[in-house]
């Protein structure tokens, strides 16, 4: 008598892992358009990536207001009568909304073709789009009890997929511009070798942390979280296009380049979805 279950829900749904992967990518290009200003090789991407950077923000703003209970109310976030400038999010919100006006102009630009301001908005629409996975980084790491979110190199592991998915993305855009198949292989190959590193030394804590860290790390490497995170994450997105990457010469480069590339960006979706959902499914388990 008097006993009750207390379910725990999820509170982070799946739709912010693709918010997640849509930002990184986003931010990406747009590195790659500022890129193109000062790398040759890059040129024939500056327009694609700038264009597909802003779409993609058009795609990752209606996830986040499509969340909301009551969508009008993302109106707040740029409210200054209700931000929270303690909140990540607030400042989230407004690294958003200058990135978008600053794309828009740059774009802008690129259409009037006036180069004179083109790579100062180039510059700009960089620093903001770094501010991007900075702060969704960010977002995770404040959470004090989710293990594997509490980390101060969550931010540094955001931006590091978001330079290896929006060179992947880049690379297949290019298309068969040789040039800059070259310059985009080098992004490839140190920025995904970054994320693995950086993933060792969390999994490493994680593993050998208190109880909820190991019970985490159980959820993450085992059944289909772990065919996710493990398979399609660490295996099939780091190791196996690292490894591609480091072989690929001669006339099957261009082949190997976009087979790395799709690998990258669909292991770059399966690690955020794992690390974005497996601290939460724990909760759910007491």
């Amino acid at each position: 008598m008097g006993e009750y279950v207390w379910f725990h829900d999820v509170s982070w749904h799946s739709a912010y892992a693709i918010y997640f992967f849509v930002v990184g990518i986003l931010a990406g290009l747009s590195f790659l358009s500022y890129g193109s200003w000062i790398t040759p090789a890059l040129r024939p991407l500056r327009e694609k990536a700038a264009y597909a950077s802003l779409v993609l923000l058009g795609v990752g703003g209606a996830l986040l207001v499509a969340d909301l209970s009551q969508p009008l109310r993302f109106l707040n976030t740029l409210n200054p009568m209700y931000m929270q400038f303690t909140s990540p999010l607030a400042w989230g919100a407004l690294n958003i909304a200058a990135f978008g006006i600053c794309s828009a102009l740059y774009i802008w630009t690129l259409f009037k073709k006036q180069e004179k301001h083109g790579k100062l908005l180039a510059t700009l629409t960089a620093l903001l789009a770094l501010g991007l996975p900075i702060y969704t980084g960010y977002d995770l790491s404040v959470h004090q009890s989710r293990p594997v979110w509490n980390t101060p190199v969550m931010p540094v592991l955001f931006v590091a997929l978001a330079i290896a998915s929006g060179s992947a993305a880049g690379a297949l855009l290019a298309g068969a511009n040789v040039a800059a198949q070259k310059v985009l292989r080098e992004y490839m190959l140190w920025s995904t070798a970054a994320v693995g590193v950086v993933l060792i030394g969390v999994m490493g804590t994680t593993h050998y942390g208190g109880a909820a860290e190991e019970l985490t790390f159980a959820i993450l490497t085992t059944g289909t979280m772990g065919l996710i995170f493990v398979g399609f994450g660490i295996l099939g997105g780091i190791a196996l296009p690292v490894g591609l990457l480091l072989t690929s010469t001669g006339q099957q480069h261009r082949g190997i380049l976009m087979i790395a590339a799709a690998l990258i960006l669909l292991g770059s979706a399966a690690l955020r979805y794992g690390i974005l959902m497996a601290p939460q499914q724990m909760q759910t388990l007491f």
